[in-house]
């Protein structure tokens, strides 16, 4: 475990009020000794003025606020020094360098957090938290974060792992006592275990899709045939005006993609062009691109103006269409500005006017993340591919020791299952973290956390 002393910016570089430099390892007071004056190791966590000088030179760089917090109580377990320097680029960037030349070295990206880690100061889920923290663009990814850094998902993980082991100690009898026709523990009981334990973590990994479309962002395609107010809509969800619009049918040729929040959930825009049968080249590969953009979403928002859908045959063509998609579908009919009568199908909207919006919002944040939307913020939800890969392990290996168990096998043999699944929640945890599972999530973080 490395324990040098490392040093690195904590804020961003720019013009600000303030700058905050965060110094840990072993010998972090000796470092900070040497360029502030005075340096008070001696009273933890108290915030007092200093001088910063170049170790080398005596030269005066800036004045200070500097808090030492002794090991262990401190972000990364270690000595830490946090010290506020005034904002820029050139002073803060003296100040590291000055702190460079005592001593420390420039810590790696997000290495302050894997010594937290290392230290047991956080598990891997809280790492991860720490950075979806940092990442979050909607108020929906910010709650949920805050939840996993507070331990709710660990704590969840924790209380399915004991409910595996005691299901383990109740096999352990009929491994002790092989002599039993039943068995000190009844079948029913052990079976009672394992359905529990089961359901519970089925529950869990059920949150995986909406989890992982929570931190990544819903992918919502805007499609429909040509000048149905596509590009309009694109405009007025997204809040400012990125799509070019006109009366043109077929102004669209390429698809157009933007973030944005929606009813504080993540979303992924994109604007496609008009679904039709068209002899324009340059069209024919936009509807192309369309279609692959609307066989990847996750949602997609039909749209059709309020005077479409008069012909049998749009009608038809328009169903067949609808029925072979496999991403939810939300239907809008727009332009109701200028539509004498509500619409037969289809959610009504005009961004003229803004009928429709909000009701538009609040459906959408519901069939992309109604799930996440009933459970609330209580409880935990899995936000990321790994989360996900290590409880289906889990799950497969439960359901194998309910197979091998039906199939007669005997008990030490069917034991090891369970023992996997622990495993696979162990790994989940970050009981053993392998290095290279620690360098990709790090390798995401800033440097100065």
């Amino acid at each position: 475990m490395l324990s040098d002393p490392i040093v690195a910016l904590a804020t961003p570089p720019g013009r600000s009020a303030v700058a905050v430099i965060r110094l840990s390892g072993r010998g972090a007071f000796d470092v900070a000794g040497r360029c502030l004056r005075p340096f008070h190791p001696d009273r933890p966590r108290a915030a007092l003025r200093a001088r910063l000088v170049h170790p080398g030179t005596d030269e005066h760089v800036d004045d200070v606020v500097a808090a030492p917090f002794p090991a262990p109580r401190s972000y990364t377990g270690e000595d830490v020094v946090e010290i506020s320097t005034h904002g820029g680029l050139l002073v803060p960037g003296e100040a590291v360098a000055a702190l460079v030349a005592a001593g420390a070295r420039p810590a790696q990206p997000g290495e302050f957090t894997r010594r937290a880690l290392l230290h047991g100061k956080l598990d891997l889920l809280q790492a991860e938290a720490t950075a979806d923290l940092i990442d979050a663009g909607a108020p929906a990814q910010r709650r949920r974060a805050l939840r996993q850094l507070d331990r709710g998902l660990s704590s969840r993980l924790e209380a399915l792992r004991g409910e595996l082991l005691e299901l383990e100690a109740l096999i352990a009898y009929d491994i002790d006592f092989p002599e039993e026709d039943e068995g000190p523990v009844s079948p029913a009981r052990v079976t009672a275990a394992w359905r529990a334990v089961r359901e519970r973590i089925a529950a869990l990994l059920a949150t995986a899709p909406e989890g992982e479309r929570l931190r990544e962002g819903a992918l919502l395609v805007i499609a429909g045939p040509p000048n149905a107010g596509k590009s309009s809509l694109f405009n007025a969800l997204l809040g400012q005006e990125r799509a070019i619009v006109t009366e043109v049918p077929g102004t669209t040729r390429d698809a157009i993609e933007a973030s944005t929040v929606i009813a504080g959930f993540p979303f992924r825009l994109v604007d496609t062009a008009g679904l039709r049968d068209s002899d324009d080249r340059v069209e024919q590969i936009g509807i192309e691109v369309a279609r692959r953009y609307v066989d990847a979403a996750d949602l997609i928002l039909f749209c059709e103006d309020h005077a479409a859908g008069s012909g049998e045959q749009y009608a038809r063509r328009r169903d067949a269409f609808l029925a072979n998609l496999s991403a939810p579908v939300v239907r809008v009919t727009t332009k109701q500005d200028l539509a004498t009568r509500p619409p037969p199908d289809g959610l009504p909207v005009s961004v003229v006017t803004g009928v429709g919006l909000d009701a538009l919002r609040a459906r959408l944040a519901e069939t992309a993340f109604g799930r996440l939307l009933a459970l609330g913020d209580v409880e935990p939800v899995v936000t990321r591919a790994r989360h996900r890969t290590a409880l289906e392990r889990a799950l497969g290996e439960v359901e194998a020791f309910s197979a091998a168990r039906e199939r007669g096998v005997d008990a030490a043999a069917t034991a090891t299952h369970l023992r996997a699944a622990v495993g696979a929640l162990d790994d989940l945890i970050g009981v053993v973290t392998p290095d290279d599972v620690l360098d990709r999530l790090f390798a995401s973080f800033c440097v100065g956390k």
